[in-house]
């Protein structure tokens, strides 16, 4: 049987780690990936990512600072407060893990040879573990990897299992190495390579399916049902002159202030996916008796807004609101009650076998008519078809008043094209240009805010490397109510604390208004934003979704300042 040792993993790590060229990164993972094994190359992908589940399934190790300190322990002798000691000097539990291992306090009699396979079936295990001493039996299989490995392996097993792996490989490299390491026609592979990964949503499988099957056998993949896929996304509009003279007849929608709901059916089964890929099936229990009734396909994939509607006025909730459903996993049948949804459709791009990306917009919606029997729970989305400005300008102002975003303006005969910057769907909103940036650090407050996390350090995305660079602090904005509701979340993930300031793993992202944005040499960004304040938290967004710095630089740029 073949095995890769987890040491030869760990040369790629530390070459990857060594170098921050792009280019590098793709050639050194492309090399990897040519050299393992088929059966050993989903595993591959998924750890230098490092995951051991694909992102869509939503499975976490649920390991946090402390309980990785006690599995050092348990595993080379020295004390939590010791280990503790060291990570404050540190600041990275791998490093503290590979000096730890480095000077074993403590006699191992029996040690193995760690693969890659019993690495990665471990972790696993780990992150399955539920219910009665859940700690102690992840504690027990991290310090048995721990005790089988080299200080090397001990510090990028630790970054792993903390999701920190910081080899600066962001899913474009992956996607890339994909391409160089088995695709011969680099322009086509790209695009196959793309279009299986917007359909299953792992590379891990991708990579095996390109090296397996090569260009054809990725332009066959086909959705799984139950699983979500990558969804289309709108630009902002700068002007609706401009896009009525380019294309003529335009869709409108109403941009509606609720949930992206992918919806998909087979036969009485029923599956409700997020924009993020989150399954909320179970939370919206209405919605999935709703659909049964109201959709007349056996099996399908189609996209809409689902939003709260107020029980006694029937009139739209706040996104905010909606999103205490979302994230319940208890009381469901009394969240139903309180805060009923309604589900407003407007695309299907999967209909009883047959995918319908290529088809163009208006043939995909013709079909969506036809598969929707309407009723109070699911309706086809407000629409018109119009190149006149006034008729447009007339629906969007009807949008507002009735409490939703603003409006949507479709290409006709746009197919269906996975992303954000492709064109082809347009959104106008009356709000100032904001930000969606990550927090990744804190600092407690002063006097009667001094039990709250009450300024967080912001950042935004390199969209290459998918490093997080500092671009700001914010402590505006937030009621009573949401500085405890931050430092709630924010407690849970902090990795490190300095005094009054702590640094948090990278989870939580939020929206943000800013009085305008300068450059500025205190930030690794290179920029900084001025008077920032909160707008509320992006529930609906992953850290992969935050604004890049290549956003943050045009919107430097569009305040008329010299670049």
């Amino acid at each position: 049987m073949f095995f890769m040792e987890y040491s030869k993993l760990v040369e790629y790590y530390e070459k990857l780690e060594r170098t921050s060229s792009k280019l590098e990164k793709t050639r050194i993972l492309a090399i990897l990936f040519k050299e393992v094994e088929e059966k050993l190359l989903d595993k591959v992908v998924l750890l230098v990512q490092g995951i051991v589940y694909p992102k869509y399934q939503q499975i976490e190790l649920g390991v946090a600072t402390q309980l990785i300190i006690k599995a050092i322990s348990k595993a080379t002798g020295y004390s939590n407060i010791e280990i503790e000691d060291m990570f404050k000097e540190e600041g990275d539990l791998g490093l503290v893990a590979e000096r730890c291992v480095k000077r074993r306090k403590q006699i191992i009699l029996f040690r193995k040879k760690l693969t890659v396979e019993y690495v990665f079936e471990t972790l696993r295990k780990v992150g399955l573990i539920t219910g009665e001493k859940a700690i102690d039996k992840k504690i027990s299989l991290i310090s048995e990897l721990i005790v089988s490995a080299e200080p090397k392996e001990a510090k990028y097993l630790v970054r792993t299992i903390l999701g920190e792996l910081r080899i600066g490989v962001a899913e474009g490299i992956i996607r890339d190495a994909i391409v160089e390491a088995f695709m011969p026609n680099k322009e086509e592979g790209l695009k196959a390579v793309e279009y299986a990964w917007n359909i299953l949503s792992d590379f891990s499988e991708v990579a095996v399916i390109a090296k397996k099957e090569g260009i054809e056998g990725l332009k066959k993949v086909k959705p799984v049902l139950g699983r979500p896929i990558q969804v289309m996304l709108g630009l902002a509009a700068n002007n609706l002159e401009e896009l009525v003279e380019k294309f003529g007849k335009l869709m409108v929608q109403y941009k509606y202030d609720g949930m992206r709901a992918q919806v998909h059916k087979k036969a009485n089964e029923v599956w409700i996916f997020t924009r993020r890929q989150e399954d909320v099936t179970a939370q919206f229990p209405d919605l999935v008796e709703a659909v049964k009734k109201h959709i007349k396909a056996n099996e399908c994939i189609v996209e809409g807004e689902a939003w709260a509607i107020d029980p006694k006025t029937k009139k739209p909730l706040p996104f905010q609101k909606l999103s205490q459903r979302i994230h319940r996993k208890y009381e469901i049948e009394k969240m139903v009650k309180e805060i009923p949804v309604q589900l407003n459709l407007f695309d299907i791009v999967y209909f009883d076998g047959q995918t319908l990306f290529d088809k163009k917009l208006i043939e995909r919606f013709e079909i969506l008519k036809k598969v929707v029997e309407e009723g109070e729970r699911v309706r086809i989305a407000k629409t018109i078809i119009t190149d006149d400005i006034q008729t447009i300008e007339k629906f969007y102002h009807e949008a507002l008043d009735e409490r939703q975003e603003g409006i949507m303006l479709k290409v006709l005969d746009a197919p269906y094209i996975f992303g954000r910057h492709v064109g082809g769907w347009y959104k106008i909103k009356p709000v100032m240009e904001t930000l969606d940036l990550v927090i990744i650090g804190a600092s407690w407050g002063e006097g009667a805010r001094a039990k709250w996390l009450t300024s967080y350090l912001l950042a935004c995305r390199d969209e290459d490397t998918g490093k997080l660079l500092p671009c700001g602090m914010m402590s505006t904005g937030l009621t009573e109510e949401e500085y405890e509701l931050m430092t709630n979340m924010l407690k849970d993930l902090i990795v490190k604390e300095e005094g009054k300031d702590v640094w948090v793993k990278p989870k939580i992202v939020v929206e943000v208004a800013y009085q305008e944005i300068q450059k500025s040499p205190n930030y690794e960004s290179g920029f900084a934003l001025r008077f920032p304040r909160f707008v509320r938290i992006r529930y609906d967004k992953g850290v992969e979704e935050a604004d890049t710095l290549e956003r943050v630089k045009q919107l430097y740029l569009s305040q008329g300042k010299a670049g």
